[in-house]
C-alpha cells in the first residue's frame, strides 16, 4: 500500500504536524551553510499554508546525545525558514512540555511553529511511546516529509503516525517514492548502477539487490580495491577490507553468473598521502607498493562513459574517490557531468553523490537527487522502512 497523498487530506484550519529533515550543516558562526533540505520541504509547507492550516514543523539537527546543546538549536533553521517563507516562524523552547503546547495551541490559521530539536530528548531515538504521544498531540494531521529518516524507527518517524489517524506523505516523500520505485523497480533498459564509497561492507545488500535488476554495475571509490584484490590485482597501500575479499570474489562470480557486466577501474590516480598538497600520478597496471589509489583515472572515466551513454536508466550512489580533496576529485565530478549529459533517467542516491552533483554545478540537469542516502539504499534493497510502514498501518 502507498501512503495517502497530501492533496487527499483535509487541512483547512487544522493543526498539521510535519516531520521535516532540517538536519543541515551550520557555519562556525551558527548560520545555515546549505539550505537544500529546507528548500526541499517548502512546497509541502506552502501547500498547507495556502489552505489556512496551522503548521507545526519538527526535525532533528546533529547528534546532541539526548540533551540540550545550544549549538544544535533549530533557531538558525527558523531564521532561514522565515526568510524563505517571508513570514514569522515561532520557535518553541522545547519540542514537548508546557511551552511548546501553548505555542501550538495558540496558533492561528496560516501561522507556523517550529519545535525545538527532537534529539534533545533521548526518547526520540529510543522510539518511546509516551514521547511519541506527546509529539502527536501537537497535530490533527500528520505529514511525513523527511525521506532521509524513513529507515529510522524513531518516535517522530515511526511512533507519531500511530497516534494520528489522518496522515500521509508530503510532496517530497511522494517524489522520492515515485522516482526510486518507478526507476528502479521497472527501469528503462539498459539499467546501469554506479556504486562508490569506502567500504564493500556498506554496500553488500545493495550490490546483491542490483545484481538482480541492473544490466551493468560500475564500481569505484575505495571499495573497488577490495574487488581488485579479489581478482589478484596489485592494490599497493590502498584502503582494502581484507576480511571482505572472499565476499567480493563471490559477488564478482554472482554478477558473471547473472550476465551482469561488473566494471572495475582500470587506471587510478595514486599518491603516497591523501592530502590537498599531494603529488599524484596515474597508474594503469594496478597500484604500486607505497601508493594509495585515491580516484579513478581517465581510462576508467571513458569506460564508465560508454556504459552511461548506452543506458536509459542510471542510479548512482557513492563517490569515485576522495573527492573532498582537490587532487582526487576529478573522477567523481567527471561522473557527475556524464550523468548531466546523459539522456537516461538519472537518479542520484543522496549523501556524498548528491553533494558532488551540486558541487559540479549540474544538479539541475540530473533527473532526481534523493534527499536520503541511507533511506534510498535501504529502499533499493527492498527493505521495509519503519517511517513508511507507519504511514500505511
Amino acid at each position: 500500500m502507498e501512503p495517502r497523498a497530501i492533496d487527499r487530506l483535509e487541512l483547512e484550519d487544522r493543526r498539521v504536524l510535519i516531520r521535516c529533515d532540517f538536519n543541515v550543516p551550520l557555519t562556525p558562526e551558527g548560520e545555515v551553510a546549505d539550505d537544500t533540505r529546507i528548500v526541499a520541504a517548502l512546497p509541502t509547507i506552502r501547500h498547507c499554508l495556502n489552505r489556512d492550516a496551522r503548521v507545526v514543523l519538527m526535525s532533528h539537527l546533529g547528534r546532541p546525545k539526548g540533551q540540550f546543546d545550544p549549538k544544535l538549536s533549530l533557531e538558525p533553521v527558523g531564521l532561514k525558514l522565515a526568510e524563505l517563507l517571508d513570514r514569522e516562524i515561532l520557535l518553541t523552547d522545547d519540542c514537548v512540555g508546557d511551552g511548546a503546547r501553548k505555542v501550538v495551541r495558540d496558533l492561528r490559521a496560516g501561522q507556523v511553529a517550529l519545535l525545538e530539536n527532537l534529539r534533545f530528548h533521548a526518547e526520540e531515538k529510543k522510539n518511546e511511546e509516551s514521547f511519541a504521544r506527546k509529539l502527536a498531540a501537537h497535530g490533527e494531521v500528520f505529514l511525513q516529509e523527511a525521506f532521509g529518516t524513513l529507515h529510522r524507527a524513531h518516535a517522530s518517524v515511526a511512533g507519531v503516525p500511530r497516534f494520528i489517524q489522518d496522515k500521509g506523505a508530503g510532496f517530497l516523500v511522494r517524489k522520492e517514492l515515485e522516482f526510486l520505485g518507478r526507476a528502479l523497480d521497472e527501469p528503462k533498459r539498459p539499467f546501469v548502477a554506479i556504486l562508490g564509497g569506502a567500504k564493500v561492507s556498506d554496500k553488500i545488500g545493495v550490490i546483491e539487490a542490483l545484481q538482480a535488476k541492473a544490466n551493468a554495475i560500475l564500481i569505484g571509490g575505495a571499495m573497488a580495491y577490495t574487488f581488485l584484490l579479489a581478482r589478484g590485482e596489485p592494490v599497493g597501500d590502498s584502503l582494502v577490507e581484507r576480511d571482505k575479499v572472499e565476499l567480493a570474489e563471490r559477488l564478482l562470480k554472482g554478477a558473471a553468473a547473472r550476465g551482469v557486466n561488473l566494471v572495475l577501474p582500470t587506471d587510478h590516480v595514486v599518491a603516497t598521502e591523501a592530502t590537498d598538497e599531494a603529488e599524484t600520478r596515474v597508474e594503469s597496471d594496478g597500484v604500486p607498493d607505497g601508493f594509495k589509489g585515491l580516484d579513478i583515472g581517465p581510462r576508467t572515466v571513458a569506460a564508465f562513459k560508454a556504459e552511461v551513454d548506452a543506458a536509459r536508466t542510471v542510479f548512482w550512489n557513492g563517490p569515485m574517490g576522495l573527492f573532498e580533496k582537490k587532487p582526487f576529485s576529478e573522477g567523481t565530478f567527471a561522473l557527475a557531468r556524464l550523468l548531466a549529459e546523459s539522456k537516461a533517467v538519472s537518479v542520484v542516491g543522496g549523501g556524498d553523490s548528491a553533494s558532488a552533483v551540486r558541487q559540479a554545478g549540474v544538479a539541475d540537469r540530473v533527473t532526481h537527487i534523493s534527499t536520503g542516502g541511507g533511506a534510498s539504499l535501504e529502499f533499493v534493497q527492498g527493505k521495509a522502512l519503519p517511517g513508511l510502514t507507519a504511514l500505511v498501518d
